[in-house]
């Protein structure tokens, strides 16, 4: 697996710029930018930071297509989870917690 295509197909899937991923992951603009331009493989814990923004694990990150079956809507949640900020996903999960 290419470690940096990963990244960007996950990027773009959120519809996200090299901006934001440097917002959301709190990582330097050079860092992002060594990926996306220059074809530097980052570090592990670089790596988690990215999965962290990405809402994954490192084992999502590196999963050969789905490791469990979801429904269209469970997906649907899941692709738009992912494009959320932490902030909006904390009134999001506390929002739910009140429904149930």
């Amino acid at each position: 697996m290419n470690v940096i295509d990963r990244i960007k197909e996950l990027n773009a899937k959120r519809g996200w710029t090299e901006y934001r991923l440097v917002k959301e992951t709190g990582l330097p603009t050079s860092t992002v930018a060594n990926i996306f331009h220059r074809d530097t493989v980052p570090s592990i814990s670089t790596l988690e930071t990215i999965c962290a923004a990405f809402g994954i694990s490192l084992s999502q990150f590196f999963a050969e297509g789905a490791t469990i079956s979801l429904t269209d809507e469970q997906q649907a949640l899941l692709e738009r989870w992912g494009m959320l900020t932490a902030d909006q996903k904390k009134a999001l999960l506390d929002l739910m917690e009140k429904m149930v």
